[in-house]
C-alpha cells in the first residue's frame, strides 16, 4: 500500500512531503487511517537536531484515527474503532505497566529508532530504505502500521482532531501539575512557559484546585490565552514575575514551578528554583539541546538548604489506557478545554507553515487535518 508522509531526512531541513511503501500489519499490529495529527514541538527538536533520532523518519506522534486492518493476535481494538495513539506504548506486562507506570513502559525503547517490537520496520522508501514512525508511530502520515500497545479506543462521538491532541500534550501538560507535581488546593503555582503543554499544566493546576496560577511567556498572544484557561496572573519575565509572588505569598514564595517552555535551558531552571520556597519542587517537563547540560544549581544555596526537589517525569505520570479516557471524560463533561487548544488547522502539505507558525509564537495548537 503506498501512503503520503512529513518525512525528515536530516536536522536541520524542512519537512519532505513524500509517498511511502507501507506494510501490512504483521502479529500484535495494526493498520490505522489517521485522520488528524497534532503539530508538538517534540517532532521540531527531531527535525532541528535538538533531539538525535534514527533518520530518515516519518514524523508525528498525535495521532487519531481508524483502525482499518489487524494482524494475528491483536485483542485491544478491532477493524472500525476510533482509537487515540500514545506517543509511549503500554504493554500491560512490563514491570512498569505493572505496577502502574506505563508512561515507562520498556516498549518505549525503540522510540527514537521508530522500529517495531520486531526490530524491523513497515514505512519504505522508493529506494527499499526503510523509515521509523517517531515515537513508533508516525502520525503525519495518512496511514501507518503500528503495535496494538500504541493504540487506546475511544467513543466514536469525539471528534478526531480534539483526541488527537491527548496522544501526548494534553496529558503531559495536565499530568505535570496533577501527577508530577502533585499540585494542591490552595496552593500557588508558577508555570514557565503557555504553548500546548503549558496551557494544559494550567489546566490541571486549576483543576487541582490552586489558588494562585501563575504564568510566564514572553509572547503576549500566550499570556492572553492562559487567562482563558485559568490562570490567575501572567507576566512577561521571571524578574516581573518574583516580586508579585512574593506579594502574593507573603515572602513564602511559590509551592511549585512547572517548567514547559519549548527548549530547556539552565536559565529557566535558574529562575524556577528561585521562585520556589522551603519545601517546594520544580517540576521539569521540557527537553533541551542533547549536548548541553541544563540542570546546574547550587546544592546548598538552591536544593539542600531549602529542602528544594528537582522532579523530571516522561507523560506527565499518566498511564495512558485510564488517562487518554478520563481527559476526553472532563472534556465532554465541559472541564477540560480541548478544542479551544486549537489555533489552526494545516493540509499535510502545509507542515512546514505550520511549524514556522510554532516557532513564532502564533500556536497554541496546530494540528494537521488528513484528507484521505
Amino acid at each position: 500500500m503506498r501512503t503520503r508522509a512529513a518525512i525528515i531526512r536530516e536536522p536541520g531541513k524542512p519537512w519532505e512531503v513524500t509517498e511511502l511503501e507501507l506494510d501490512e500489519p504483521r502479529a500484535g499490529e495494526v493498520r490505522i487511517k489517521f485522520m488528524a495529527s497534532g503539530l508538538c514541538h517534540s517532532d521540531e527538536h527531531l527535525r532541528t537536531g535538538d533531539s538525535t533520532g534514527r533518520l530518515p523518519m516519518v514524523g508525528g506522534h498525535e495521532g487519531a484515527g481508524v483502525i482499518e486492518a489487524v494482524g494475528p493476535d491483536v485483542t485491544r481494538v478491532k477493524a472500525g474503532d476510533h482509537v487515540v495513539c500514545s506517543f509511549i506504548p503500554a504493554c500491560g506486562i512490563c514491570r512498569y505497566c505493572s505496577t502502574g507506570r506505563q508512561n515507562l513502559c520498556d516498549w518505549g525503547a525503540q522510540m527514537m529508532t521508530g522500529m517495531l517490537a520486531d526490530g524491523t520496520f513497515r514505512f519504505h522508501d522508493d529506494d527499499g530504505a526503510d523509515l521509523g514512525g517517531f515515537c513508533m508511530l508516525g502520525t503525519f502520515s495518512e496511514r501507518a502500521v503500528v503495535s496494538q500497545n500504541s493504540c487506546v479506543p475511544i467513543e466514536k462521538g469525539i471528534p478526531f482532531e480534539v483526541a488527537a491532541l491527548t496522544g501526548c500534550g494534553v496529558p503531559t501538560g495536565w499530568g505535570t501539575a496533577v501527577y508530577a507535581a502533585g499540585v494542591r488546593a490552595g496552593q500557588t503555582v508558577v508555570i514557565f512557559g503557555a504553548g500546548g503543554v503549558g496551557t494544559n499544566a494550567v489546566q490541571g493546576a486549576r483543576y487541582a484546585g490552586a489558588a494562585n496560577v501563575i504564568v510566564i511567556d514572553p509572547v503576549a498572544f500566550k499570556r492572553d490565552n492562559a487567562l482563558n484557561f485559568g490562570a490567575t496572573h501572567v507576566f512577561a519575565s521571571a524578574d516581573d514575575a518574583q516580586q508579585a509572588v512574593v506579594e502574593l505569598t507573603r515572602g513564602q514564595l511559590a509551592d511549585h514551578a512547572l517548567i514547559t517552555v519549548g527548549v530547556l535551558s539552565a536559565e529557566v531552571v535558574d529562575q524556577a528554583a528561585a521562585i520556589v520556597g522551603k519545601g517546594a519542587q520544580v517540576t521539569i517537563t521540557s527537553v533541551g539541546k542533547s549536548a548541553e547540560k541544563q540542570i546546574q544549581l547550587a546544592a546548598n544555596g538552591s536544593v539542600v538548604g531549602w529542602q528544594r526537589r528537582i522532579q523530571g517525569h516522561v507523560f506527565g505520570m499518566c498511564n495512558p489506557l485510564n488517562d487518554i479516557p478520563r481527559l476526553l471524560r472532563l472534556y465532554r463533561g465541559g472541564q477540560l478545554k480541548l478544542t479551544e487548544l486549537i489555533t489552526s488547522r494545516y493540509t499535510l502539505d502545509e507542515i512546514n507553515q505550520g511549524y514556522q507558525d510554532l516557532d513564532d509564537g502564533k500556536l497554541i495548537r496546530g494540528v494537521i487535518v488528513h484528507n484521505s
